[in-house]
């Protein structure tokens, strides 16, 4: 017996799967270039440097930092839906975190890099683009 219920679920997979992969590429592209991009003391400061306090234009820096957050956002979203289809959802949902403004995110960041492989992995990024690796954080 044939249902058919006049919704085709070979091409909706297909279309999963190829944004699951577009996803994966943007994600691979966007973190190495945000990484080679940083300061090589970004993780060493006691504080994080905020952008939007010396920023020339409020207003830009306003709808700049609006739309970071809503892109974060989405990518959260994203990567919730990923973990149950195919694609990377850790890895996009950890890359909308870290778009995102919160309290502690800079000591969520700290944390994360001085996880066993992290700091060698983001310095790797750092070689092949001839950059200063990063200082290890503190404690």
């Amino acid at each position: 017996m044939d249902l058919d219920l006049g919704f085709d679920w070979q091409q909706l997979v297909l279309w999963g799967g190829a944004l699951s992969l577009l996803a994966v590429i943007g994600t691979i592209i966007g973190v190495a270039w945000v990484v080679t991009r940083l300061p090589h003391d970004y993780f060493s400061r006691p504080q994080r440097a905020a952008w939007r306090e010396t920023a020339d234009e409020p207003f830009f820096a306003l709808v700049v930092g609006a739309l970071k957050n809503l892109l974060g956002a989405l990518l959260l979203l994203l990567g919730l839906v990923m973990l149950v289809t195919p694609g990377q959802g850790l890895l996009t949902m950890l890359v909308g975190l870290l778009l995102m403004n919160f309290p502690g995110k800079y000591k969520l960041e700290r944390w994360l890099v001085r996880r066993p492989g992290v700091l060698r992995g983001l310095n790797w990024m750092r070689s092949r683009r001839d950059q200063a690796p990063f200082d290890t954080p503190a404690e």
